[in-house]
């Protein structure tokens, strides 16, 4: 069996204080990893840090940055770059609001863009570097399953989604031959911030009734269950681990099957 033993390596995870983004920090950490997260919310970070595993030695860090300012992210990770190697690096952020396509607004999707493909492209590009010297590099990116099938009511998710996978298909190519993976987990409906957020907003503007609105979620999944962040982190896991290197460019849903594709 090939190693999941994360010991020595280093993982910067953005959108880390709750959520898929903190249960793969605490994933991670329990592998061995030390974690530098990364997040706008500088007490939020402090609480997060002091709730990971460090029974290895792990030394944890965390990176105060808000991924709406693109520059501002880049000054955050160039700064701790300098001195120190990230092996591992989970992009995750809020998705953009729910709503239709055609009432979105050409802001709106500029907004996502910057948060989503720009701020993703800039940290990648500051830590590939040192990946290539330590010829190890796992770069894990948090998008959706409306990279499959589109979803309703989540127009600019959907097309900021799909621009994102399309950049990491990309980029899996072209580091491929300096030991660096670039793959994506599409988390189905999980039960974080972001869905009640969604089952809220789908209930307000139909008046129908939010257990109502879960129920109908609820009926599109095989599992008849919403997934939880924990389940999510595995797979983040899994990818950031030695056990993972032959794995590239792949898009992989963790939806209780719910995605009506192969």
């Amino acid at each position: 069996m090939l190693s999941m033993n994360l010991s020595g390596k280093t993982a910067l995870i953005a959108g880390s204080t709750q959520g898929i983004g903190f249960a793969s920090a605490q994933a991670l950490a329990e592998l061995g990893a030390n974690c530098v997260l990364i997040a706008r919310n500088e007490e939020a970070l402090k609480l997060a840090i002091a709730k990971l595993d460090a029974s290895k030695g792990q030394q944890h860090r965390y990176l105060v940055a808000d991924f709406s300012n693109p520059l501002n992210v880049e000054a955050a990770v160039s700064g701790y770059v300098q001195n120190n190697t990230i092996h591992i690096l989970v992009n995750n952020s809020g998705g953009p609001a729910a709503g239709m396509i055609a009432d979105a607004k050409p802001e709106q999707f500029l907004a996502a863009f910057n948060q989503h493909l720009i701020c993703n492209h800039i940290i990648t590009s500051l830590v590939s570097p040192g990946m290539k010297v330590a010829g190890y590099g796992r770069i894990i990116n948090i998008i959706s399953t409306s990279v499959k099938i589109p979803l309703k009511g989540l127009g600019v998710s959907n097309t900021i989604r799909g621009a994102v996978a399309s950049w990491a298909k990309t980029m899996a190519n072209e580091l491929a031959p300096f030991g660096i993976t670039v793959n994506n987990v599409l988390p189905g409906a999980t039960a974080t911030a972001r869905l009640e957020n969604i089952i809220n907003n789908k209930s307000s503007k139909t008046g129908i009734a939010l257990d109502e609105v879960e129920k109908e979620m609820l009926e599109e999944i095989p599992a008849k269950r919403f997934g939880q962040p924990e389940e999510i982190a595995a797979m983040v896991a899994f990818l950031a681990s030695p056990a993972a290197g032959y794995v590239n460019g792949t898009s992989i849903p963790v939806d209780g099957g719910r995605t009506g594709s192969i």
